[in-house]
């Protein structure tokens, strides 16, 4: 789950993050009340959706960045009517954009540097990491892959947390004042407590600023977490935006199934999250793209799979569909009788390739033949991965 960057910033402010004052506006009278009451000469006002790239991103049709400085409240009452209800293009949102529904209007400071750090899990370390990078304000993909040398890494226990030593360490290999040292241990413990406690997966903040009096402040926040743990904060839960969230993926959410929509014209439902992958890889091999991943799971019944149709279908560009079943846990009747039934109250409009094996196969393709159902069958994924790649370009 992702938050907005007003939202992050709540939550490091209650971990002792040091982080400068703002208010959310969602008209241009109350970001220019925003400016008033911060007090400040210069206040940032930020675009508040789900993706990076913000300051580097325009608006469709003005050219506006989606962070501006403003230096009065005319100023911010201006930027802010240029962004809400506007539609802002960044790296990461790709060029349909995001929509624009509230904006932070933030506090200005004096800035010394600009610095790089997050926190994240390391799968190969086994254990939480914090990275770190002299090249603030940059999209640290650009950095790693043409200067990978700047990027800096401290693993930790994730119950002991961030060890003193290896804060001032990073500090000192940033190139910090002597005299910020104490303060730079204090930041990256705490950001990284703030990672553990919060069961997040990721908190980044780029970028770190270096102030003209020596302390450190994240002038910008990302947070994300694991939505297995959510149950154990309900206050973080509360954060969702699912106006920021693509439709179909909460909508299979609440049906139990995992789903990611993706750019392709070839859907895919499967069994398990590892077939799932290894079906959209030789998808891609015999030359289609995966317009989703979906796995319905081993539980599923009849009226999932039958949503899991009906989400699949609700994509325009899926010109062909892929059912992959392994009856392991799975029972391939259960599979082949929700096909039909979805038949029946959903109807294919584009061709359908199905693979089963497994639990109860023979049964469940003599379900598919007597259905009467315009199925076309395959013997092995190879097979099916050529039949709905040639299917969805018929």
């Amino acid at each position: 789950m992702k938050i907005h960057e007003y939202q992050a910033k709540d939550l490091l402010r209650a971990a002792g993050v040091p982080v400068l004052a703002g208010r959310v506006a969602t008209t241009p009278a109350e970001a220019a009340a925003a400016f008033t009451a911060l007090g400040t000469p210069v206040c940032a006002v930020k675009a508040q959706i789900h993706a990076g790239g913000r300051g580097k991103g325009q608006v469709k049709g003005s050219g506006q960045r989606g962070v501006e400085l403003a230096k009065s409240a005319a100023d911010a009452e201006r930027i802010a009517a240029g962004l809400l209800g506007k539609t802002l293009v960044t790296i990461q949102t790709g060029p349909e954009g995001q929509s624009v529904r509230r904006v932070f209007v933030e506090s200005g400071c004096a800035i010394d540097r600009e610095l790089y750090c997050a926190v994240l899990v390391d799968r190969r370390a086994g254990s939480p990491v914090l990275i770190a990078s002299t090249a603030g304000g940059m999209d640290i993909e650009e950095v790693a892959a043409r200067t990978p040398e700047l990027i800096l890494s401290e693993p930790f226990d994730p119950d002991r947390g961030l060890a003193g030593y290896q804060a001032r360490l990073l500090a000192a290999r940033l190139k910090l004042p002597t005299a910020s040292w104490r303060h730079a241990e204090t930041f990256f413990r705490r950001l990284c407590r703030a990672f553990v406690d919060l069961d997040a997966s990721l908190v980044e903040v780029n970028p770190l600023v270096l102030t003209k009096d020596g302390t450190l402040v994240a002038l910008d926040a990302k947070m994300t977490f694991d939505d297995n743990a959510l149950y154990r904060h309900k206050d973080v839960a509360a954060l969702r935006d699912e106006a920021e969230e693509e439709p179909a993926e909460t909508r299979a959410a609440a049906a139990g199934l995992s789903y990611v929509k993706l750019n392709g014209t070839i859907g895919c439902l499967v069994n398990g999250a590892g077939l799932a992958m290894s079906t959209m890889d030789l998808v891609k091999y015999h030359g289609g793209e995966p317009a989703n991943f979906l796995d319905v799971g081993g539980g599923a019944d009849v009226k999932q799979v039958t949503e899991a149709f009906r989400i699949i279908l609700s994509d325009k560009n899926v010109k062909a569909i892929l059912v992959n079943i392994f009856g392991g846990i799975m029972r391939c009747t259960t599979i082949a009788t929700a096909l039909v039934e979805a038949s029946k109250t959903v109807g294919f409009t584009v061709p359908l390739v199905v693979r089963l094996e497994g639990t109860e196969v023979e049964e469940g393709k003599k379900i598919l033949a007597s259905s009467g159902a315009a199925i076309i069958t395959a013997d092995g994924l190879t097979d099916a991965a050529k039949k709905v790649v040639a299917a969805s370009k018929a």
